[in-house]
């Protein structure tokens, strides 16, 4: 199913905010009956929207928001729906009506255990006039907070909280009638140095913060994405990520401002069946999807590239966008050998970089790699992968000698010193973008030495500080990002080292038994330690096998990385925690550990590091950790386990 869409005049002025681009195409003859956003749970079913009903439904739920209680402009409201067309309607309303709106993972209505501590976090930080849920949703809402045996901080805060139905919204009885529609020239929703949503961050190095995003910040950010992309009203974008924050709600505005159609489906559906991504890709002709890296190699375990009814055809993908570092060259070449037969072109591979302080995107390498001096254009050999130049088994991101925005600059700074890096010597990432957000909400310290990065003895211009480290290298100056600052390990000779390189060394070691992407390695004392999870299996796995599988990942981390791991841990699946978006959470694994909160199979300890000796033999084996509880509903989608089943 493809859509063609050529009367279309591309250099229509930019609007201010992205909402606006909404009447533009809803009244272009060519483009209002055109689909804006398809829902599609699986290729039986879907529901699509176009461009002229979208607009429509966001200009009546924008006019029925302003009434009571939410009276004036600049109130918060919280959206606590499931991914959808709904929740894509809801964004676009509230930026319309004025609204600051807070999109986050409505958590299991039962509130078990630890499940809900995010919901109070947004509550507190945010402090919301109302909330937005489906109505079976806020049905439960109230069965909690009425029970008597739930008299605690989540129940009254519940109840200080106005519940909208999203289907009075759209369908109910009629509000503000007062509100000016799009349709006049007086457009009185979020102004471009307004903040229209608070954006959580993933929390893979600390608590999730909430980052302030004003209307013009994501609407340039946006639109550098379309032009580094090259996207347009004939393009066609599938997307099974997040629709909450970072990348998978910033391409629900990228695909408004490139006019484009969106395919969308849940994360749990793809995490069921991996499959349905490859799909959905060949049943709508997709030009652009983006995935995290770990999606790769899942795919390939996982996906059943020869199994299915509907036949397997990628020849139309233009862009298949590859997120979250780090990127390793081995993944994405197994990943096209793999799909190349299905017509995946090598053009496509576009490694990219981003973070929710700079709304998401920042920048890609594709447009770079992809020119013609790199041979790896329209006339390369599409069974060949392309010759993408590596540092240290990573892709670039970027190339800062060919930036073609002339408002962003991105350069690598050393951390000690604050001056800028020589090319060759890894530092911290530092952008300086028209996209960066304003700071993180009711955090003013934290935002001034994040927002306010300044290189020392040189008057600049005001610098993100990303967290990210990375190296520049080569004459055409690629970037790579090569990890987190917060997560280098520094060993006892003074060399520093990026865990992930050790994870990927142990996870090879024996990649039949243990899960990919779900090792975390971290400092306890001056030891390296490595937490490993198991493959689910129905009978256990012999003693010696388990010990063996230890003496393995030592013996290969020392081989290929050269460094001595003093202690291994086997733990069951879903052991190791990680973010809604896949990425791991060292410290968290860490803690977890040493509060004794892993399901335990297996470990062993080498060297003499009397410190973790004591603490291994001190530690309490629960038999269940509190954060791995049941009852989740799918309708919630399930977004912890996003990455457990790699």
């Amino acid at each position: 199913m493809a859509y063609k869409y050529e009367n279309y005049d591309p250099s229509f002025p930019d609007q201010p905010v992205v909402d606006l681009y909404l009447p533009v195409w809803a009244r272009l003859a060519a483009l209002k009956s055109k689909p804006a956003f398809i829902w599609a749970q699986d290729l039986s079913t879907s529901t699509l929207l176009t461009y002229q009903q979208l607009n429509s439904t966001v200009d009546v739920i924008s006019s029925r928001l302003l009434s009571p209680p939410l009276q004036k402009r600049g109130d918060t409201v919280l959206l606590l729906c499931s991914p959808g067309l709904d929740l894509v309607e809801l964004i676009f309303a509230c930026q319309r009506a004025g609204l600051l709106s807070v999109p986050i993972i409505p958590p299991h209505p039962a509130f078990a255990k630890e499940n809900y501590h995010h919901l109070i976090r947004a509550i507190s930080q945010t402090k919301p006039k109302a909330a937005i849920a489906h109505p079976h949703y806020i049905s439960s809402i109230r069965h909690y907070v009425s029970s008597p045996h739930n008299n605690n901080k989540l129940t009254h805060m519940l109840q200080s909280i106005h519940w909208i139905s999203i289907d009075e919204l759209k369908h109910g009885r009629q509000g503000n009638n007062n509100m000016v529609t799009l349709n006049n020239l007086d457009y009185r929703g979020c102004k471009a140095d307004e903040v229209f949503l608070v954006q959580y961050t993933s929390g893979a190095t600390g608590v999730p913060k909430p980052v302030l995003v004003t209307a013009g910040s994501a609407a340039h950010n946006v639109r550098t994405a379309r032009r580094a992309y090259d996207l347009h009203p004939n393009s066609t974008i599938v997307s099974w990520l997040p629709q909450y924050h970072d990348c998978g709600l910033m391409f629900l505005l990228l695909t408004v401002v490139s006019g484009a159609t969106c395919v969308l489906t849940s994360p749990t559906a793809f995490i069921k069946r991996p499959r349905l991504w490859l799909e959905l890709l060949s049943e709508f002709k997709a030009t652009c999807t983006p995935v995290p890296s770990f999606t790769l190699p899942l795919v390939i375990k996982r996906g059943g590239v020869h199994q299915g009814a509907s036949p397997l055809n990628l020849s139309t993908l233009k862009n298949l966008i590859i997120i979250n570092e780090p990127i390793y060259r081995d993944s994405v070449e197994e990943f096209f050998h793999t799909f190349s037969p299905f017509g995946l072109s090598p053009s496509s591979i576009s490694p990219s970089y981003g973070l929710a302080e700079n709304c998401t995107f920042v920048s890609t390498a594709w447009r770079s790699v992809n020119s013609d001096n790199d041979g790896v254009g329209a006339g390369a050999n599409s069974s060949s992968f392309p010759d993408f130049p590596a540092h240290n088994k990573l892709l670039p991101v970027a190339r800062l000698g060919n930036v073609e925005e002339e408002d962003v600059e991105i350069m690598v700074v050393k951390e000690e010193t604050l001056e800028p890096a020589e090319d060759g010597v890894e530092g911290e990432i530092w952008v300086a973008s028209p996209s960066n957000a304003s700071g993180y909400l009711g955090h003013p310290c934290f935002t001034r030495e994040v927002f306010h990065g300044r290189l020392r003895n040189v008057v600049s211009k005001c610098f993100l500080r990303t967290g990210d480290r990375g190296i520049v290298k080569g004459e055409k100056r690629y970037l790579f990002v090569t990890g987190r600052c917060q997560d280098v390990m520094e060993l006892r000779n003074g060399r520093k080292v990026h865990p992930h390189y050790i994870e990927t060394a142990a996870y090879n070691s024996c990649p039949k038994l243990l899960r990919g992407g779900c090792l975390a390695a971290f400092k306890v004392s001056s030891t390296v330690v490595v937490v490993a999870e198991m493959q689910r299996i129905e009978k256990g796995i012999e003693k010696g096998v388990l010990k063996r599988i230890c003496e393995g990942v030592k013996e290969a981390v020392w081989k290929k990385e050269k460094v001595e791991v003093g202690w291994v841990v086997l733990v069951e699946s879903e052991s190791v925690p990680k973010t809604t978006s896949g990425k791991l959470q060292r410290g968290k694994a860490k803690e977890k550990l040493l509060a004794g909160g892993m399901k335990i199979l297996m470990e062993m300890q080498f060297g003499k590091d009397v410190s973790v000796s004591k603490i291994a033999q001190t530690k309490v084996r629960q038999v269940a950790w509190e954060e791995n509880v049941t009852g989740s509903l799918l309708c919630v989608e399930a977004h912890s386990t996003l990455m457990s089943l790699l």
